[in-house]
């Protein structure tokens, strides 16, 4: 089934090499271009092939391979189930002492984004009240300059 692939391409790129030969000047580049395409095509479909047909000669050695993989996952297994309860209680009392302790650093986090934020807002106050004074000032300026204009 893997020979369709490179016997359709190898009779497009015959086809496509006589159709050389029979055009004018005119379209002569055009199927050398189509016929250098066709032949690495056919070239690629050749590899494919080769290359699954090598794949398969090496799988009869794999199965051996994926037995050895599967005793080696029973062993494993096999070897978990023999942890004690007093390693299990010792485990879970380490990661509850984890989990804690992510949990006290996450309020901590919390807080400290709180106060930023009140940071900010008194900022943004701040500013507001800067751009009233400016504002006041700009307005008794021309105050001022109103007053000199009538003198």
């Amino acid at each position: 089934m893997g020979n369709i692939p490179t016997i359709v391409t190898s009779c497009l790129a015959v086809a496509l090499t006589i159709v050389y030969f029979l055009v004018s000047d005119q379209g002569k580049f055009t199927f050398i271009i189509l016929a250098a395409a066709a032949w690495f095509l056919v070239i690629i479909c050749w590899l494919a092939d080769k290359s699954q047909k090598y794949m398969h000669k090496l799988e009869g050695h794999e199965q051996t391979h994926d037995e050895k993989k599967k005793l080696a996952n029973y062993n494993q297994q096999q070897h978990t189930v023999q942890i004690s309860s007093s390693e299990l209680s010792h485990v879970k009392a380490e990661l509850s002492a984890d989990l804690e302790e992510l949990q006290s650093s996450l309020k901590n986090k919390d807080t400290e984004i709180e106060n930023l934020k009140a940071e900010i807002a008194s900022l943004h106050t701040l500013v507001e009240i800067e751009k009233l004074r400016a504002e006041l000032a700009n307005l008794k300026a021309l105050a001022a300059k109103q007053s000199a204009k009538k003198k």
